[in-house]
Formats: C-alpha cells, structure tokens, sequence
C-alpha cells in the first residue's frame, strides 16, 4: 500500500472557537492510482490533503508515505519529505510573475536530482509555444499546465491536487483532467484529487466522501469514463 493514513485526528482553535476538523480518518490508496476527495466546504477534504502533504501538523494518527511516516517530523524532515516525494497543485496557481513559464518550472527542477526531461514535459503540456512568455500573457487553462508542468518536473511519486479545475472553463477543465490521466499513465503517478466536480470522480480509480470530518463512504471504480468522455464539466 503506497498511502495509508490511520485515525488521523486534525483540529483548529482553542476554548469556544475550538473545531475538530477531522475525527480519525482511515483510508489507504495503491501506488499509481487516482483517487478522488469529495465533500461540501467545510468538511475536512481540503485538510486531509494538507495533513498527507505535510503543510498541516495532524493532531495525532498516522499517515505513511511509501512506507515513510510523516506524523512526527521535523520541519527540515517534512521539507525533504515534500521535496522528494510530492508535487502540489492547487486551484490558484501561484506562478511567479516576473519569471517565464519556463523559469517557473526550473524553480522546481533544480529541486531534485532526477527530474523529468524539460523538453519533453514542455512538449506533454501544450507549453513549447508559450515557454519563453510570463504568466499574465497566459490564459488560465495555460497558467495551470504551467502550474502541472512545475509540480511535475520533479518527478514526483505523490501529486497532490486541491480544486486543480475550480477556476476554469468546462473545455479547459476537460483538457487539464486529460493531461492528468495521461501523466498517471505515462509516469505512473499517484493521485489525489481534491473537488467539488461530481463528474471528476468517474474517470479516478478511488473514491472517498467525508462528512463533518469523517468518511461517510469511499468506493472503487469497477468502470471508468475516460476524461474526454467526461460530462457535466
């Protein structure tokens, strides 16, 4: 089992403003699956998330990564743990505005020691056109295959992804959810997909919905849509 995460128990505030976020989660995901979070605002899925990757301090449980145990680590731990096995990608994309599409992505490859071939990712992405521009001379499906493109030029066996279609068009959406279906095929990538988009969850091999914190139900699918079939976008 590539991700495990056991009684993981995740909580904000203190006294009256005290809110356990979540309550002991339990779930586990293969290696180079794809795995969709459902839930309504407020429930937890966008926590869990940080907790696996490391940027949220979990109350108590356990999450293990590759065998690796996150819970407990410290800061220079969780950074080598960040750098070495995940790539994020979320809703806003967070490119740096004075660098180019193509200085963006360095930021990242010079993160690791192996990283996948510029060219060649550059050319997966629809991006060898657009490289040499800045971010605010890109549209945001554009911006966003910077942002995958960034992510994944560190070859990462973890990508973690909150909301990746949230501000984008349903063409654009489809278009990005393919790219991602391709990499998990190309690279063998592990998922986990962050969304309130009912369609999104057809096309991932794992599902899980979380209630008030807790996982309400999870499933896999025995059939899948592929993501150009995808409606409803």
């Amino acid at each position: 089992m590539y991700l495990e995460v056991k009684d993981l128990k995740k909580s904000y505030g203190e006294g009256s403003s005290y809110v356990q976020v979540l309550k002991g989660i339990n779930t586990s995901l293969d290696a180079g699956k794809m795995c969709v979070i459902q839930g309504s605002s407020g429930s937890g899925k966008s926590t869990l998330l940080n907790c696996i990757g490391g940027l949220d301090k979990m109350d108590s449980g356990s999450v293990k990564v590759d065998g690796q145990e996150i819970a407990g680590l410290k800061p220079d731990g969780l950074s080598e743990y960040r750098r070495k096995k995940l790539g994020f990608i979320f809703q806003f994309y967070n490119l740096i505005p004075d660098l180019t599409v193509k200085e963006n992505i360095q930021i990242c490859q010079y993160l690791t020691k192996e990283p996948l071939p510029m060219g060649q990712l550059l050319e997966t992405l629809g991006l060898v056109e657009h490289q040499n521009k800045f971010p605010s001379q890109l549209s945001g499906g554009q911006q966003q295959r910077c942002a995958i493109a960034r992510a994944l030029i560190k070859n990462p066996k973890l990508l973690l992804c909150d909301e990746p279609t949230g501000a984008l068009d349903s063409k654009t959406s489809r278009d990005i959810l393919v790219l991602l279906e391709e990499i998990n095929r190309i690279y063998g990538t592990t998922m986990l997909i962050v969304t309130h988009n009912n369609a999104i969850r057809k096309m991932v091999h794992k599902v899980i919905h979380i209630k008030d914190g807790e996982i309400s139900r999870e499933y896999e699918n025995q059939v899948r849509v592929p993501a150009a079939q995808l409606e409803d976008l």
